[in-house]
């Protein structure tokens, strides 16, 4: 179709008008970004505003500046994605089994206390404690307000950060830790179970009646908040968080998902065993199947205080390995089944690979990125499925070396596309 000729007038208004809202009202034009002192002035007066007394706030923040390593470890991408026996293995080691098992007799009657008040289990508490900060060795040496500003004012998730920020402004106002002693992770979490300042706010209990909650340096108020964080997210007494099992060879690996939950009755007459092989128990309760290493891998079955536990740190590699260790540090054996799994490390790169491969072969994932998705995992289960391969969705070395030899045995457009892809060197990768 041949174009409509318009009258010469026309372009030249448009260019006028264009004009016009590029300098004038007509365009909202956006506010240049402050320079970290003036943006810190409306944090005051916010804290002002909220009951944030002047001392506390030149006590909390005169003189900070943004912290350039903060920046850079929020700005860090893990340049490989690991396996769950690597994630595993370094952090429920003999040595952190051992000294749990002896910090849980040495505080038995404050823990235990604490499991008849709440509900949960001294041993998970004391599981928690292990992996937030190895038993309170590691409490993060970052100053909390100068962190959370600098993440606030960095802009990536500002308002988060800035809630966070006026948060550990209230707590210090209440007197609950001196400004100098309120350190710890680059993300602000603090003390001895790592809570955010909201966290802290809303769950932190003054176990020991001294008129503070200091989850520094007082087990009894670290111990009880975290305890009371747990009973309030839901923790249900008397009900373990989930156990190693066996599956069956004819297993429905699309079952294995933790939206897939069914009556331990179920999964036993479906095969499902301990890991020992000897039967479920007989409890009248609901699980689901997790693979965190494919079907070659450990199996789990996991019930309604494992989700629990995710409400604290939504990663299932770390709920597993709180959950693990807990039963460690009681004394149940190490995991049974698994090793012989794929344990190498997939990077981000290999990632990329995986998922152009598969986009070469006509999978449907969206956008390649390097970033293992729900989408990428859907993609990898139906390629699976094609393949006669188990369909457990899980990425490995061994399913891209498949992918490798499948793409390279028919090369076309796809795989044209796809070398293109790798061989750009200013991609994200």
């Amino acid at each position: 179709m041949k174009p409509r000729t318009e009258p010469r007038s026309l372009p030249l208004l448009a260019a006028l008008l264009c004009a016009l809202a590029l300098s004038g009202p007509l365009r909202a034009q956006e506010a240049p970004r402050p320079d970290f002192q003036s943006w810190l002035e409306g944090v005051r007066a916010e804290a002002l505003a909220r009951g944030i007394s002047r001392p506390t706030l030149e006590a909390a923040l005169a003189g900070i500046q943004p912290i350039e390593r903060v920046i850079e470890l929020d700005r860090q991408q893990p340049e490989f994605v690991d396996t769950f026996w690597n994630y595993l293995d370094r952090r429920v080691t003999p040595q952190r089994v051992g000294r749990g098992a002896a910090l849980l007799e040495e505080h038995q009657a404050l823990l235990g206390q604490l499991e008849r008040r709440h509900g949960v289990p001294a041993r998970l508490l004391v599981a928690f404690w292990g992996l937030e900060t190895n038993y309170g060795r590691t409490l993060g040496s970052h100053p909390v307000p100068a962190a959370l500003a600098t993440l606030a004012y960095d802009g990536r998730r500002s308002a988060f950060f800035r809630r966070e920020l006026l948060e550990a402004l209230a707590i210090l106002e209440a007197g609950h830790v001196a400004p100098q002693a309120m350190v710890g992770s680059w993300a602000g979490a603090m003390g001895q179970m790592q809570f955010m300042p909201s966290t802290f706010r809303a769950y932190a209990i003054d176990a020991d009646g001294d008129g503070k909650k200091d989850l520094w340096g007082t087990l009894p108020d670290a111990f009880a908040s975290a305890a009371n964080y747990l009973a309030q997210a839901g923790w249900q007494p008397g009900e373990t968080w989930g156990r190693e099992v066996r599956l069956p060879a004819d297993f429905s690996w699309q079952l294995a998902h933790l939206g897939v939950k069914k009556p331990i009755a179920a999964w036993a007459a479906m095969g499902v065993t301990r890991a020992d092989g000897s039967p479920l128990p007989s409890a009248d309760m609901a699980g689901a199947i997790l693979l965190p290493q494919g079907h070659a891998g450990p199996a789990f079955m996991v019930y309604r205080n494992f989700e629990i536990i995710l409400a604290w740190n939504r990663s299932v590699s770390y709920a597993l390995a709180v959950g693990h260790l807990a039963d460690r540090i009681a004394g149940l054996p190490p995991l049974a089944n698994g090793r012989e799994a794929d344990n190498r490390r997939l990077s981000r790169e290999q990632i990329l690979e995986l998922q152009q491969r598969l986009v070469a072969l006509g999978f449907d994932l969206g956008e390649a990125d390097g970033v293992l998705g729900s989408r990428t995992k859907a993609a990898i289960r139906t390629y699976q499925k094609s393949a006669g391969l188990p369909a457990d969705g899980y990425p490995s070395v061994t399913l891209l070396e498949q992918l490798q030899s499948e793409n390279s045995s028919s090369p076309g457009q796809g795989e044209t596309a796809l070398r293109n892809v790798l061989a750009d060197p200013a991609r994200d990768g």
